[in-house]
């Protein structure tokens, strides 16, 4: 039954789990859920997070590349192409099986999605997301002789790249025809594959892009009614004093106060909150919901998660 509100679902790191078992176990944890909000009417947009599955995609393309001559490291673009690919395969056939289970035959799609980034853009001089394994002295030196940046962590090195916000989504337009469509979509994995604009040409970057910066674009580009932003926790909180303070309902004023004063630090917990204000404030009506994937359900109702409107 259709009730014509767009959703727009960001699974974080949960939904997902660090290996190819932890990944098949999560993403079936999940299909279940996220058919039970499809089988709601909803018309539903997917995005995902991709750490640990493109740092795993890079390590082994590195290896590779290292015990055969005939192999070349593969760029992060590409890196990133792959694990929106394969996290796209099984959320994909969980979802599709799932709905079919409830004798719903609606498609399921995966887009492989870029995302438009600005080549002056602040954090190219300044990387910030550690990627990939853990390497020794040696590895580490190979890594900087590449051009490559590497920052010293416990128990040895880890190559770290640039974070550059989101622009533009180069798919938007096939995204929206298949919503319209009647599609379930998947797209903009991982925050997208980074993209520099070079007249009708499009080179991908060595960088990634904050997931929930993006699903915020996606978001608004949808013309979404909501975000839901997915995460470890019912409902967020940040420090009031000695004392740790819940977060249940929050105007977009009173977010961007936040954001203004560092409420929010400037770790993961940020990023959904200047997402949250982005999207929320550009149309009257719109609303995000940051909560984990077990609530989601209550949360949609307005029983818990905090909420951004």
């Amino acid at each position: 039954m259709e009730n014509n509100t767009k959703l727009v679902i960001a699974l974080g790191h949960d939904a997902l789990g660090d290996t190819l078992p932890e990944q098949k176990s999560a993403v079936l944890r999940a299909s279940k859920i996220l058919a039970k909000i499809i089988a709601g009417g909803y018309s539903v947009i997917i995005t995902h997070s991709n750490g640990p599955q493109i740092g795993m995609i890079h390590m082994a393309m590195n290896e590779l590349s290292g015990r055969h001559d005939e192999f070349t490291p593969s760029p992060m673009s590409v890196c990133s192409a792959m694990s929106q690919g394969y996290i796209g395969y099984d959320l994909q056939n969980a979802i599709r099986t799932e709905l079919l289970n409830r004798g719903i035959y609606k498609g399921v799609v995966t887009i492989l999605t870029q995302t438009i980034v600005d080549p002056y853009d602040e954090a190219f001089y300044h990387p910030s997301k550690i990627i990939g394994r853990t390497m020794n002295e040696e590895d580490a030196e190979r890594e900087e002789k590449k051009g490559n940046f590497v920052v010293e962590t416990n128990g040895g090195y880890r190559r770290i790249v640039p974070a550059p916000k989101p622009l533009d989504i180069v798919e938007m337009d096939a995204i929206n025809a298949l919503l319209e469509a009647g599609q379930t979509v998947i797209a903009a994995g991982g925050g997208g594959i980074p993209v520099l604009e070079q007249e009708n040409r499009l080179q991908g970057a060595s960088a990634v892009i904050e997931k929930d910066l993006c699903a915020g674009l996606l978001a608004d580009k949808a013309d979404a009614d909501i975000l839901m932003i997915l995460t470890y926790e019912e409902k967020q909180s940040i420090l009031d004093g000695d004392e740790r303070k819940l977060l249940c309902n929050l105007s977009v004023d009173r977010t961007r106060q936040y954001i203004k004063e560092q409420r929010f630090g400037i770790g993961t917990k940020l990023p959904k909150f200047e997402a949250a204000s982005y999207f929320t404030g550009k149309r009257q009506g719109r609303k995000t919901i940051i909560t984990n994937l077990e609530s989601s359900l209550d949360a949609l109702e307005g029983k818990t998660g905090t909420v951004i409107e």
